[in-house]
Order: structure tokens, then C-alpha cells, then sequence
């Protein structure tokens, strides 16, 4: 496989171009691109040793397995917040607002697009000037979109944000016991 280093820059105004050459003409000089990044290559493609030998292959990007004697503990530490009353409440908590909310949304968006189709004229119906029932209901899409994010972002702020980080607090004090205080 050819450097880039050793390829020459004909045509267009690329950084490897002579100053004043047009395309088609031949560079007054050899001048060629130097960059220590355009060489590298992506790990497993082509030869990354110059050798022309197939390249190590790259390590796998998870182990399998425990790879420590503290990480089964670790596990442990993690399961046994998981178990805990606390977490279950946060989850609770979670789940009491998300599933209400997505539902109520799925419906208004199913009910907004089933009435576009189903009464096209009831959604061409105008309200006021050029603006009909079609183009309201379809702001309403995005200003419930915003409602909704606002209040995701407020019940998670006031009823889940604290007891999570307190949770978070008390699952690194276990696996840092475990680890023999490392962090």
C-alpha cells in the first residue's frame, strides 16, 4: 500500500497543489502531502505495519467474563442496590409518569393523524384568516412535544434526581470498598 506522502497532488486547490498551477498542468515542483494523520489507518485496514503482513487484529472492546478478583463483588454490590427499596422507587416513580405520558402522546399524535386522513375537511376548516383546524393541530404537535419535555425534565428534577444521586452515592461507596479503595 502507497503512503500518501508519496502521492503526488495533481489539479484542483488542494494543499498539495504548486501556487499558481491551473488543472491539467503539470506542478512546477514535487510537492507533496505531508500529514501524519492521513497515514493512519483505521484499525484492521489494510497493512498498518508497512510490511505488507495483515495487521494485528484489535483487542475486543469488552472482556467477557470477571477479569478481576473484585469484579464478582462488584456485581454483587450492584445487584444489592438494584434489590434495594430505594431503587425500586425511583424506578417506580419512573415508570408511574413515563407510561401515562407516552400513552397520552401516542394517542394525541395517532388521533391527530388518523383525523388528517379520515376528515380532511374538518382539519381544512378555517379558524381565523388563512389558519385551519390542520395547521393548529399541528403546532398543538409540537407545543406538546416542548410540554411534554418540560415536564419529564421538571418530575425528574423534584421526585427522581435526588434519591438517584444518592443511590449513585451509595453504589460507588460499595464497589469502592470492594475494589480496596480505588476509585
Amino acid at each position: 500500500m502507497q503512503s500518501s506522502n508519496d502521492r503526488l497532488r495533481i489539479g484542483g486547490s488542494g494543499p498539495g497543489n504548486a501556487p499558481g498551477t491551473d488543472e491539467g498542468q503539470a506542478p512546477a515542483e514535487d510537492i507533496r502531502y505531508r500529514d501524519p494523520w492521513y497515514d493512519a489507518l483505521a484499525s484492521g485496514w489494510g497493512d498498518g505495519n508497512g510490511t505488507g503482513a495483515p495487521a494485528a487484529p484489535a483487542p475486543a472492546a469488552r472482556r467477557e467474563g470477571p477479569t478481576g478478583p473484585g469484579d464478582g463483588a462488584a456485581a454483587a454490590a450492584y445487584l444489592e442496590v438494584q434489590r434495594s427499596a430505594a431503587f425500586q422507587e425511583v424506578r417506580s416513580r419512573y415508570r408511574r409518569f413515563v407510561m401515562p405520558a407516552v400513552a397520552l402522546f401516542l394517542a394525541w399524535y395517532v388521533g391527530y393523524v388518523v383525523t388528517a386522513t379520515t376528515a380532511p375537511g374538518f382539519m381544512a376548516r378555517p379558524v381565523a384568516g388563512a389558519v385551519n383546524v390542520g395547521m393548529l393541530a399541528g403546532l398543538g404537535q409540537f407545543l406538546s412535544t416542548f410540554l411534554l419535555a418540560w415536564a419529564y425534565a421538571r418530575h425528574a428534577r423534584l421526585r427522581r434526581d435526588r434519591a438517584a444521586l444518592e443511590l449513585r452515592w451509595d453504589t460507588q461507596e460499595l464497589t469502592r470498598g470492594v475494589r480496596g479503595g480505588a476509585s
